[in-house]
């Protein structure tokens, strides 16, 4: 539920954020008028990314076990690549986002018309939607209890779209710049453990070598597939539950934060350890070349950022 509740406010912060930056231009510009059909587009948008929650949820009866943990697989690998993508965006983007959008309204107000307005509502929201919507399905099919992180999602997501309206408001102020990076550090760990259970659905599917084919390295004293170096590389790298309930709330807790689980395959483990790597390194360079430089003096006036600008402590 915790892991889930931080997806859901993160990702409903991005889109709540975007919606406030346009909806304060089109009042700004005096065209409230315009804003219906950005609100159509923003509809669409939820509509878009229940959809794929609903035929992904419902959808998976009607295949066989194997045709599921393929089709499990796959899909939280795209949603890997989706909040890879989305993190790195974010920090490349997030001074000029602000810009952007106002400038998309701009030429949608002189030359797109209706139908315009409403892509680029749909546009701004359907992009976290779906990431989250392919997110949330990968985390569920992981954890087996669906009540508990669709309850976190939705508490996240809620609580997203209040502090973007008191945002919006001024009502309060936080540093969007550090938000973002403190909880974009916690999505790359999360993508690593939903990496880590793709492989594993993969292996039980057979579309990848591990404990489940008959590439599984044997002891010949017991029978059963080998655990730790000896297993490398297609072996279990480890199994702790013995000590570690695989269904108790430690390890759902460790599976959730970091992706842990109490028996892994060498396949998960390195999985997870190359995306840890290479994957946060290159976030946290990220993240120092954007530190801001030491203040000169200056005699201009200056500007305040806008309280919905991702730049600004808003």
């Amino acid at each position: 539920m915790l892991a889930t509740f931080l997806i859901g406010l993160r990702e409903g912060l991005e889109a709540a954020l975007v919606v406030g930056i346009l909806v304060a231009y089109l009042r700004r510009l005096g065209r409230t008028d315009a804003l219906p059909r950005m609100w159509a587009g923003v509809g669409l948008a939820i509509a878009l990314a229940l959809g794929i929650g609903g035929v992904l949820t419902f959808g998976a009866y009607e295949l066989t076990f194997t045709a599921q943990e393929v089709i499990g697989g796959t899909l939280s690998l795209l949603a890997v690549g989706m909040v890879t993508w989305m993190i790195f965006w974010m920090q490349r983007a997030g001074r000029t986002m602000k810009a952007s959008l106002e400038g998309g309204i701009d030429r949608a107000l002189t030359v797109g018309g209706l139908w315009a307005l409403i892509a680029i509502g749909f546009v701004s929201v359907a992009r976290e939607g779906i990431e989250t919507t392919l997110l949330l399905w990968s985390m569920v099919q992981a954890f087996g209890d669906a009540p508990a992180a669709l309850l976190g999602a939705l508490l996240g997501l809620a609580t997203a779209v209040l502090i973007g309206w008191l945002i919006s408001r001024g009502a309060v102020k936080l540093d969007l710049r550090r938000f973002f990076a403190w909880t974009g550090g916690f999505l790359v760990v999360v993508a690593a453990g939903v990496l880590a259970y793709a492989f594993m659905d993969l292996q039980e599917a057979g579309a990848l070598p591990g404990p489940f084919t008959t590439a599984a390295p044997i002891d010949a004293a017991t029978g059963g597939v080998l655990v730790g170096w000896a297993a490398f590389p297609f072996g279990w790298a480890f199994d702790v539950s013995a000590v570690i309930a695989p269904g108790g709330t430690l390890a759902t807790v460790l599976q959730a934060t970091v992706g842990f689980m109490p028996k892994m395959t060498w396949l998960q483990v390195v999985a997870w350890g190359v995306y840890v790597v290479i994957v946060g390194s290159s976030y946290i360079r990220g993240l120092r070349s954007k530190r801001p430089s030491a203040p000169r003096a200056s005699t201009a006036p200056k500007t305040d950022p806008s309280p919905l600008s991702p730049q600004g402590a808003a």
